[in-house]
C-alpha cells in the first residue's frame, strides 16, 4: 500500500498573520511524512495568495508574496481572480519571476496570442518513488468583464476540462483539480466528470472540515485567511487503484506559535509601509478632508481625478471609500494606499436619459439606508458603504427632477459617467448592470488614478 498525502492552502489574501504557523506546520507535515517509506507529500496553493491591501504586496506588486510561498516549497499553484484581475497584465506576466514552484492554469489566454501565458502549465505529472503518477489541472474562476480589458482571454472551464481530462486521465493513476471555481462549480464537476478524483476548492472561502464526497470524488476546501491548512489522504493499492480517500482542514490556531511570530508579522506590515513612503507622488497645499461638504473634500478630488481618466462629464463615487484624511505637504503611495486599500477599477457607463434618471432615482431611495451600511465583500475594504456623492449630476429633490452640469437630462440623449466598478457588482443600483454599456477602465485602482490626479496638479517641485 501506497499513501498519498496532499497538503492545501487557499485564499490566503495577503493575511500573513497565520504564516508563520502555517510555514512550520507544512514543513513538520512533509519531514515527519519523508521519514514514512510509502508515504509521498505533494503541497498546492489554490489562488488568492496575493492581495494588495496589504503594504508588502502593494509596494512589491506581489513579488514578496512570491518569495514566502518559495519558504514553504510548494509543488504547485494556481491564480485566484486577485492575482488575475488584481494586476495589470504586464505585472502578472511577471509576478512567477522567482517563484520556485510551477504554475497550473487550463482557462487562461492572451487576448493578442490566444496562447496560454508562458509562465503557466496546463498540468503537471508528479510520479512517486513507488512509479504512482498523480496529475494536477487547475480553473480560476473566469470573469470576462474584468479579465478582457486588462488584455486576457478567459474562458469558461466547462469547454476545456471534458477534453482535457480525457486527454490527461490515461497517462496518471490519481487526478487532482485545483479549483479557483467555488464551492458550486465543484460540486457539479464531481456530478458530471467523475474522472477526477480530488477537487482541491477555494474562491468562496467555503470550508469542509471532514471533506465531502460526490460521485466517489473527494472534495476538499480549506476557507479563507489561512485559518485552516488542508490535508487530504489517499491510500493506494498495488494496482495504482484510489482504495481509500479522506480529507480535513486543520485549524491554524491549534498549530504551534512562537515568541517571535509577531514580530514577523508586523514586520511584512512595517517593511511594506515604509517601501510605500519613499514613492512620493505630489505636495498638496492643503490637507483632503473626509467631511464630503468642506472646500477641500476628499472625496471631491477623487471625483475630479475619476473624470480625468474617464474623460467623462460627470462621476459618482460613495463616501465610504475614502477611510483617512490626506495631509497637507508631500503625499506618498503609502498614504493613498491607507486611504484607498480597495481594488477597483473605474467604469465608464454610458445611459439614455431616462435609464440615468431612474438610476439617480434608486440612489436616492437607498441613500439614507446606505449611509451607515456595513458593507462588505466585492473589493470594498472599508467599514460603511456611507453618503453618495455626485459631480455633474444634480437632483432636485422638491421636484424630483435631475440635471446633467445644470441642465434638465434630456430623455433622448445619452450620457457617460465614471464610477468605481463597485457600483455595478453591488445589488442596489441595478440600472447601471442591466441596461449600462459600461467600459472598465484598466489597469489602475482607484488610488492610483487618485494619485495620478495629485501628481498632475499638485507636483512636486
Amino acid at each position: 500500500m501506497e499513501k498519498i498525502v496532499i497538503l492545501h492552502t487557499n485564499d490566503l489574501h495577503s493575511h500573513l498573520e497565520n504564516w508563520p504557523r502555517i510555514r512550520r506546520f507544512l514543513d513538520q507535515r512533509k519531514r515527519e511524512n519523508e521519514k514514512k517509506e510509502n508515504t509521498t507529500t505533494i503541497t498546492v496553493d489554490l489562488g488568492d495568495f496575493v492581495d494588495r491591501w496589504h503594504p508588502l504586496s502593494e509596494a512589491t506588486n506581489g513579488q514578496a508574496n512570491i518569495l514566502l510561498m518559495n519558504e514553504v516549497g510548494y509543488d504547485a499553484a494556481t491564480i485566484g481572480n486577485n492575482e488575475g484581475v488584481g494586476n495589470s497584465k504586464e505585472d502578472l506576466n511577471h509576478l512567477y519571476d522567482h517563484a520556485e514552484f510551477d504554475i497550473i492554469l487550463d482557462n487562461l489566454f492572451d487576448k493578442n496570442t490566444l496562447q496560454p501565458p508562458i509562465w503557466t502549465k496546463p498540468y503537471k505529472i508528479i510520479t512517486t518513488k513507488h512509479q504512482t503518477k498523480i496529475g494536477l489541472i487547475a480553473f480560476t474562476a473566469p470573469f470576462p468583464l474584468t479579465y478582457n480589458p486588462n488584455g486576457w482571454d478567459i474562458r469558461n472551464p466547462y469547454d476545456i476540462l471534458p477534453e482535457l481530462v480525457e486527454d490527461l486521465r490515461p497517462q496518471v493513476d490519481v487526478l487532482v483539480l485545483m479549483s479557483h471555481l467555488g464551492i458550486q462549480d465543484d460540486l457539479q464537476i464531481a456530478k458530471e466528470i467523475p474522472a477526477i478524483d480530488v477537487i482541491l476548492g477555494s474562491h468562496t472561502h467555503h470550508l469542509f472540515r471532514e471533506g465531502h464526497v460526490v460521485n466517489d470524488v473527494q472534495i476538499a476546501a480549506a476557507g479563507k485567511y489561512g485559518q485552516y491548512v488542508g490535508e487530504v489522504h489517499l491510500t493506494i493499492d498495488e494496482e495504482k487503484k484510489i482504495l481509500k480517500h479522506s480529507a480535513k482542514a486543520i485549524p491554524t490556531e491549534t498549530m504551534t506559535a512562537f515568541t517571535e511570530d509577531e514580530q514577523e508579522v508586523n514586520g511584512y506590515l512595517e517593511q511594506g509601509h515604509e517601501l510605500l513612503k519613499e514613492k512620493e507622488v505630489a505636495d498638496l497645499p492643503f490637507s483632503l478632508s473626509l467631511d464630503i461638504f468642506s472646500e477641500h473634500s476628499f472625496i471631491q478630488v477623487a471625483l475630479e481625478a475619476v473624470k480625468e481618466r474617464g474623460k467623462t462629464d460627470a462621476a459618482i463615487l460613495n463616501s465610504g471609500l475614502f477611510l483617512t484624511e490626506i495631509p497637507k505637504g508631500r503625499v506618498n503611495q503609502d498614504q493613498l494606499h491607507t486611504a484607498l486599500p480597495h481594488p477597483m477599477h473605474l467604469l465608464n457607463v454610458t445611459l439614455g436619459g431616462n435609464d440615468l434618471i431612474r438610476l439617480v432615482l434608486e440612489i436616492e431611495k437607498n441613500r439614507l439606508f446606505l449611509r451607515n451600511y456595513p458593507m462588505k465583500g466585492m473589493g470594498f475594504r472599508g467599514k460603511i458603504f456611507g453618503q453618495m456623492v455626485y459631480n455633474g449630476i444634480t437632483y432636485d429633490s422638491v421636484n424630483h427632477q435631475v440635471f446633467w452640469k445644470n441642465k434638465p437630462v434630456d430623455p433622448t440623449k445619452n450620457y457617460t459617467f465614471t464610477t468605481v466598478d463597485h457600483l455595478m457588482f453591488v445589488p442596489f443600483f441595478p440600472t447601471i448592470e442591466i441596461v449600462g454599456k459600461n467600459e472598465f477602465l484598466f489597469p489602475e485602482f482607484i488610488r492610483s488614478v487618485v494619485g495620478d490626479y495629485l501628481k498632475a496638479h499638485y507636483p512636486i517641485k
